[in-house]
């Protein structure tokens, strides 16, 4: 099982790509949420407000199967789909792209949109940092106090990141670990519950 994924950090990655005066402006983004993705383009339809098309894309999920392309008004599947394309070629996820065209005056036909379109995405990911990042499991476990120092033992052994921890009479930690680990630092721990 792959537990690690390639997007991208916060920072936007800026591309352009201009044909027969039409002027293409790509913006690639980190995002989590089909939220922060309407909120993102709906600032650039804000600020571009004078641009004929803003078409964009986005990948979501580690496991990479919530997508969607969007071709604004562009010939169908000019546009939302090369951008897509664009992100599937880098392998990436949990990433927006949104291209803003200001028409130049000149058709450039299905095929030179096409080009255009992927090109302006590509120059956008190329200037965008890429990172990889693993696919976590949050797992919460309570346990009597006396306990302690065998949970412990397995928590500095395992080494997942503690998201909170509680120690009273009954004490709880959650924590959060690489999705291949998961299922060892769970049995690990209900071991514990039934020595």
């Amino acid at each position: 099982m792959n537990d690690t994924y390639k997007t991208i950090t916060t920072t936007i990655g800026e591309g352009y790509y201009t044909e027969k005066r039409s002027k293409f402006l790509a913006f690639a983004h980190h995002v989590e949420t089909t939220d922060e993705v309407k909120d993102i383009i709906a600032k650039y339809r804000k600020k571009y407000y004078d641009a004929r098309h803003v078409c964009y894309a986005y990948m979501l999920g580690p496991d990479r199967t919530e997508f969607r392309a969007n071709d604004d008004g562009e010939p169908s599947s000019t546009a939302g789909k090369p951008i897509l394309g664009q992100i599937n070629s880098s392998e990436l996820t949990n990433v927006l792209i949104v291209v803003v065209r200001y028409y130049g005056g000149v058709n450039l036909g299905t095929g030179g949109l096409i080009v255009a379109y992927k090109t302006a995405a590509a120059d956008a990911i190329a200037h965008s940092e890429i990172t990889e990042r693993q696919v976590e499991e949050t797992i919460s476990y309570s346990f009597s106090y006396p306990m302690m120092n065998d949970v412990m033992r397995i928590v500095k052994d395992m080494n997942p990141r503690i998201i909170s921890q509680t120690y009273d009479n009954t004490c709880e930690l959650i924590m959060s670990i690489r999705k291949s680990e998961a299922e060892l630092l769970k049995a690990r721990l209900a071991k514990l519950s039934f020595e």
